[in-house]
């Protein structure tokens, strides 16, 4: 039988106009202490976001956005981040912050299939559904 680990995850958001506090889902980060993994799926829609916000700088926002994936991936373009575990870069990416790039409160669960798990959580929390499909 597969071995059931527990997980925590934050739900990436873009805050175009931070002093308004709207935002749109733009990815979701998992981590799990037991694997040691940290990973991370984003997406952004330019589209919802300059629906907020018609003067945001997609690419800026963009940029940083690909910042996390560097972080969760612990590749050379983290920095100094690329010397902490997996679990304390998951901490930093999932910190409380004032700015265009934010997470949700972190979530925990179990599971036996991680990648399920972020594919899940990203269609689910991220991707807009579609007018006029059923429920799953």
């Amino acid at each position: 039988m597969p071995t059931m680990h527990t997980y925590d995850y934050a739900v990436v958001r873009v805050v175009p106009r931070v002093e308004r506090g709207e935002f749109v889902n733009v990815g979701v980060i998992v981590s799990c202490d037991a694997t040691d993994s940290l990973k991370a799926r984003i997406e952004l829609d330019p589209a919802r976001v300059l629906a907020l916000d018609p003067g945001a700088d997609v690419d800026a926002i963009r940029a940083a956005l690909g910042a996390i994936d560097a972080v969760c991936a612990d590749s050379a373009a983290a920095g100094a981040l690329g010397g902490m575990t997996a679990r304390e870069r998951f901490h930093w990416l999932v910190a409380p912050r004032s700015a265009v790039i934010q997470t949700s409160p972190v979530h925990t669960g179990r599971t036996t299939a991680l990648d399920d798990v972020l594919e899940h959580l990203f269609k689910t929390m991220v991707r807009s559904p579609q007018i006029g499909a059923a429920p799953e």
